[in-house]
């Protein structure tokens, strides 16, 4: 079969090994899609609330990293909620000696 197809052969061996890598990094790759809304929730919120930038300055510094399907800042609170790969995550400012901090 491998003389016959090796191309074929090839892709199958690449796709064997790519299943027994994510099989050994699964526990990490479970974890991923919580840590892209945290990081952007906590970015977003340092950049707006410890450094004071404009609101349209820190979505796009957030945004151009990582894809995100939600990003909603209630500055009454000042807290900051982002939604990436079906997961949210939530920040808060606390101070100005705190800074922001995730919110459980």
């Amino acid at each position: 079969m491998i003389r016959r197809r090796p191309l074929r052969s090839l892709v199958l061996l690449a796709l064997v090994l790519l299943g027994v890598l994510a099989w050994q990094q699964r526990v990490h790759l479970q974890a991923f899609p919580g840590i892209l809304g945290a990081y952007s929730a906590k970015e977003y919120c340092s950049c707006r609330y410890v450094t004071a930038q404009p609101a349209a300055y820190c979505a796009g510094y957030v945004t151009q990293y990582l894809p995100l399907s939600e990003l909603h800042d209630d500055a009454s609170l000042k807290r900051v909620t982002a939604r990436a790969l079906g997961r949210s995550a939530q920040a808060q400012w606390l101070g100005q000696r705190q800074g922001c901090q995730l919110l459980p």
